[in-house]
């Protein structure tokens, strides 16, 4: 994934920047990067790596350097950015959260007059954001470039381009993540989640639509190219990976999580489910919502039976050795022996994806003298890797703990019906739910359906991405 951030004003904006894309942190781990402009000092760029420390921490320093009244900035989990540019249609900065699944192709049609190059990383491979920059000064003007660009490429990209005296934005062909536009005196900002600039004095002011571009000053916005018809928004920006005080397409994630939980606990009643727990508990951070939900409707009492200890080792993954990264996701996990010691729990998580982290968690419990863990899954099963944002980092969809165990039970053949494993009241996903309970030792498993996912974020359901669950475009 990725976040972003801009703004101008008549006045200095580097500080809105800084909070603005520390903001996004949530979205993004590898590295970051901001960018002003100063009519003194021109153009002013960092980029640092934030695997083994915080975008706040790695820009104190620069911010003593950084001044200007534009300016913009990004959280990315792919490559290095904003990119700096110079080319026939001027001196520009550029941004892009997405991703590019036909970059190869597209490169080797760029290379194909033999009178053009990029730039290589250190691992061979080619920054996208300088693909996306390429196929956009293939037109007379940065917006032409950008339409072009959005049909050339197969996945989706949203972009920010900063010249030194606007920024463009455009959010992708069918809108897949937002993009926002907040307002106040003398200055508007741009920004993936709303409460970045709500903390900063901006007030909301428009929300792109699909395949839209705008234009935006220090006085006002413009639109440069209107917006799609079609929109197919990211399912998982409210079940997963959306800040709890953000709204997209005006939902609220916290509400919709709420929601969310209430519907698995009514589907859990009406099967005669799990309604014998002494707890309800969610997975931290993003499950417990769900779980609250879940306790409401089902009038079981909610615990937090396990915590994490967060301060000195915030993300589980930071050490590069695999052995001190499980030994850390371990430290983490600090139990309340009086919630969990001869308990029944029933445990709501955001998702349920490989299933390593969940694997060590029951253990845990298990250890720690649980009698029973019961798992529920706040979505549908994820039956494919996600093609139009980097949501997961697994390099085949064998990764998926539900295609591996489709594959266990079935082989090639069960591939072959995996709209069946997918639903619990078919004889398929009750093999599929069994396998999986003993494998990790759940006393139930459950995946909220899709019919309730689609119920809980409550937009029409033809302009919402399921691709992860159901494999349809």
């Amino acid at each position: 994934m990725g976040g972003f951030f801009g703004a101008i004003a008549k006045q200095d904006v580097a500080m809105d920047v800084f909070f603005g894309v520390d903001y996004h942190s949530h979205l993004g781990t590898r590295r970051a990067g901001m960018i002003l402009y100063d009519e003194e000092e021109g153009f002013q760029r960092q980029i640092h790596s934030i695997e083994n420390t915080p975008f706040r921490t790695k820009f104190e320093k620069d911010m003593e350097e950084f001044k200007g009244n534009i300016g913009m900035g990004c959280i990315s989990d792919t490559d290095p950015q904003p990119l700096l540019v110079r080319s026939h249609l001027g001196l520009y900065a550029i941004s892009c959260v997405g991703i590019i699944n036909n970059s190869k192709e597209l490169i080797n049609r760029y290379f194909s007059d033999h009178n053009h190059q990029f730039m290589a990383m250190s691992s061979g491979r080619i920054n996208v954001t300088e693909l996306l920059s390429a196929l956009i000064n293939q037109k007379d003007d940065l917006v032409s470039g950008i339409l072009y660009a959005q049909e050339q490429i197969e996945g989706s990209a949203t972009i920010l381009i900063m010249t030194d005296n606007y920024i463009l934005a455009a959010r992708d062909k069918l809108g897949r993540l937002p993009v926002i536009i907040g307002k106040r005196e003398d200055a508007h900002c741009v920004s993936f989640e709303s409460f970045a600039y709500h903390k900063l004095g901006y007030e909301d002011c428009y929300e792109l639509g699909p395949k839209e571009i705008v234009k935006i000053t220090a006085d006002d916005y413009e639109i440069l190219s209107p917006a799609g018809k079609d929109m197919k928004i990211c399912g998982f920006l409210w079940t997963y990976y959306g800040y709890p005080n953000s709204n997209y397409e005006g939902v609220n994630v916290e509400i919709m999580r709420y929601r969310n939980g209430e519907i698995m606990a009514r589907n859990d009643k009406e099967r005669g489910l799990a309604q014998d727990v002494d707890y309800v508990c969610g997975v931290p951070d993003s499950g417990i919502p769900h779980a609250i939900g879940y306790a409401n409707e089902s009038h079981a009492k909610f615990a937090r039976p396990f915590v994490k200890y967060t301060p000195t080792w915030p993300r589980s993954f930071m050490p590069a050795n695999q052995a001190m990264r499980s030994q850390v996701a371990k430290m983490k996990q600090i139990p309340v022996p009086e919630l969990i010691q001869g308990k029944k729990l029933l445990f709501v998580d955001d998702s349920i994806v490989r299933g390593t982290q969940l694997r060590e968690t029951v253990e845990f419990l298990y250890e720690s003298g649980a009698k029973e863990v019961h798992m529920r899954s706040a979505c549908p099963p994820i039956m494919y890797g996600c093609k139009y944002l980097n949501f997961s980092s697994s390099k085949s969809e064998m990764e998926l703990l539900t295609r591996s165990t489709v594959q266990e039970l079935e082989g090639d053949e069960g591939q072959k019906h995996l709209e069946e494993y997918a639903d619990a009241n078919t004889e398929r996903g009750q093999c599929m739910l069994s396998a999986i309970c003993k494998k990790f030792g759940f006393a139930s498993l459950g995946y909220q359906s899709l019919e309730g996912a689609l119920e809980a974020i409550g937009i029409d359901p033809e302009k919402i991405c399921t691709y992860c669950w159901t494999g349809k475009e």
